[in-house]
């Protein structure tokens, strides 16, 4: 049995990750999904979060994600996401405010024409680029 799989994650403009790894959870549109080396294959939508991997060297890392597509094979797993930030590239107080933002329309939606669903995603966002960030903190 194989200990390690390839991880590759993807946008339009770029590589974020390709690189063996252990583990990996990823956000998909209906819930986080778990996946580990051998896993049956399966194509997946891909929701708002943190993906978080460990890597061949033992090694946690994370990044932001939004939209896309995963599919999972027995030895590798293919990212391609509309959105994508490395935590390292994430700008914290920026994801503070966006956060900040998108709670004060939530929270007089009555207020303006507010599209409800467009300010929980950017919410989403926010919070998944906070926690990628925090997990290069502790890492």
């Amino acid at each position: 049995m194989a200990d390690t799989f390839q991880l590759e994650v993807a946008t339009p403009d770029r590589l974020l990750v390709k690189e063996q790894v252990r583990e990996a959870q990823i956000p998909a549109a209906r819930g986080y999904i778990g996946v580990l080396p051998e896993h049956s294959p399966f194509l997946e939508l891909l929701g708002i979060g943190e993906l978080t991997y460990v890597t061949e060297g033992r090694r946690s890392a994370g990044l932001a994600v939004a939209g896309g597509f995963v599919e999972v094979l027995p030895d590798r797993v293919r990212v391609l996401a509309e959105r994508a930030e490395r935590a390292e590239e994430i700008d914290v107080e920026r994801a503070r405010r966006a956060l900040e933002r998108a709670e004060q329309r939530l929270k007089n939606p009555l207020e303006g024409k507010v599209d409800i669903a467009r300010a929980l995603n950017a919410m989403k966002r926010a919070q998944a680029r906070l926690r990628a960030s925090e997990l290069r903190q502790r890492g």
